[in-house]
């Protein structure tokens, strides 16, 4: 555990900030975005939080490799990367996609650099990533490893991310995240003992499905309907897809918020937010609370293939 202590150098708690738009003051409803994505230079937002009692249940059942999955620009493979390096531990990237191990982009360029070591397989392959027998064929092929999920989805993951309420100490009408394996969100509404509507942005097709996810990670059969709801026109065409008027909302937002955005998650989520608010969706007088979960360095990447 000697380097746990660096590895978990951070900034917490994360700072709450409020964005102010002429928009806001028409509708009468405030905007307020805590800054997830300062925690840390390299392990920023919900990645951080999802990888840090992770990283200490491994060490402290003593293994010094972490094994994990993701795909081209995956934020948890280059968060985890990045996290097992300072931390002292070797770590194992299962890459969805063989074509990419002839396609280098930045995001698996800094992961291999931080000393990952990368395995490209097939895409029917990584479908079977929690099968038991899957599992045990990457056993035998890398030994001993501590298994995190794909984007640090499991109890650990929902654990630390259930702190981001822990540092929220007023109180809010409505707290709206950026969704992807439905972690974040199992996290906050974990700690949100239904005080406030969680409202979650999915950033892919089909995230209607995100509701029997979010049940199976809170390990309930209840209704999470009850406390959340989930706004599912905001993808712009799937995940990691953009159109020009999302890239020009996140141009306008830096610009007039010196704040950067991302086009997988944030983004999306926030753009959603602000039509939302146009639309009178929340009542005057609401205090909203918008997480930015990080994942700046995705930008980068795509940086290579669009004129962003």
């Amino acid at each position: 555990m000697s380097h746990i202590k660096k590895w978990l150098s951070q900034n917490l708690p994360t700072p709450i900030h409020q964005i102010q738009e002429l928009q806001f003051e028409d509708k009468g409803v405030q905007l307020f975005l805590k800054r997830d994505d300062l925690i840390h230079p390299e392990i920023s937002g919900n990645k951080w939080r999802k990888l840090k009692y992770n990283l200490i249940a491994a060490q402290q059942q003593q293994h010094d490799t972490i094994l994990t999955f993701g795909g081209a620009y995956s934020n948890h493979i280059a968060a985890t990367a990045a996290a097992c390096r300072l931390a002292g531990m070797k770590s194992i990237g299962i890459i969805r996609g063989e074509e990419l191990s002839k396609k280098e982009n930045r995001t698996l360029r800094k992961a291999a650099d931080d000393g990952m070591r990368l395995k490209f397989i097939s895409r029917e392959n990584y479908r079977r990533k929690t099968e038991a027998a899957f599992l045990e064929t990457l056993g035998k092929q890398f030994q001993k490893f501590f298994l995190i999920p794909e984007g640090g989805s499991n109890e650990l993951g929902i654990k630390g991310c259930a702190e981001i309420m822990n540092e929220v100490q007023e109180q809010f009408d409505f707290i709206c995240v950026a969704c992807g394996t439905g972690t974040t969100m199992a996290g906050i509404l974990s700690a949100t003992h239904h005080k406030q509507n969680v409202i979650g942005f999915p950033a892919f097709k089909s995230g209607e499905d995100l509701e029997k996810v979010l049940q199976q990670l809170l390990n309930t059969d209840n209704n999470t309907a009850d406390s959340c709801e989930l706004m599912s026109d905001y993808h712009f065409g799937g995940y990691a897809r953009h159109t020009p008027e999302l890239l020009q909302f996140i141009r306008s937002f830096k610009a007039k918020h010196q704040i950067e955005l991302d086009f997988i998650y944030t983004g999306k989520m926030l753009f959603g937010v602000y039509d939302l608010i146009q639309k009178d969706f929340f009542p005057s007088g609401s205090k909203i609370l918008a997480i930015h979960t990080g994942g700046l360095q995705g930008n980068q990447s795509i940086w290579e293939l669009f004129d962003y």
